[in-house]
């Protein structure tokens, strides 16, 4: 299997979930942050996953421009999963959290979205992750590219 993993990361704590979800999947995997992701790279993939931390309800500026930039319908016929980081506030019932848009919007580019939109557990703000939470990144991987085989 073939896959990519993108993130952003502002304090280091998505970028730990990614490398996780990129380590328990076998087969050609890379895990790039965002500013080193190329669009036109993404058509030869079996697997894109996009991971974001939740800022205002959304992914962070830096992986809204990229989402924005990969051409319509470009993903069409790649799996496509995303997770997010979240911190559970009372805000976040008002404005959500970015997995599903991220998702949504892989979804838009003719992704096939492959798992519900995952999110994954900060302490505070800028973290640390709560226990436990590495692992289930893992086990999500695991269970996404067990999936696809």
């Amino acid at each position: 299997m073939k896959a990519l993993v993108i993130y952003d990361s502002l304090y280091g704590n998505t970028e730990k979930i990614a490398k996780a979800i990129g380590g328990a999947i076998t087969g050609e995997v890379k895990v790039l942050p965002v500013g080193q992701a190329n669009p036109a790279e993404l058509k030869s993939l079996d697997l894109l996953i996009v991971g974001s931390p939740t800022q205002g309800g959304r992914a962070t500026k830096a992986m809204q421009a990229f989402l924005d930039i990969i051409p319509d319908t470009s993903l069409k016929g790649i799996n496509v999963a995303a997770f997010d980081t979240r911190y559970t506030s009372k805000f976040a019932v008002i404005f959500g959290y970015a997995a599903g848009r991220i998702a949504g919007n892989l979804k838009a580019k003719g992704g096939t979205l492959v798992a519900p939109p995952e999110g994954f557990f900060v302490t505070g703000n800028k973290g640390p992750l709560k226990e436990g939470e590495l692992e289930r990144a893992a086990g999500w991987a695991r269970g996404i590219a067990e999936s696809k085989k």
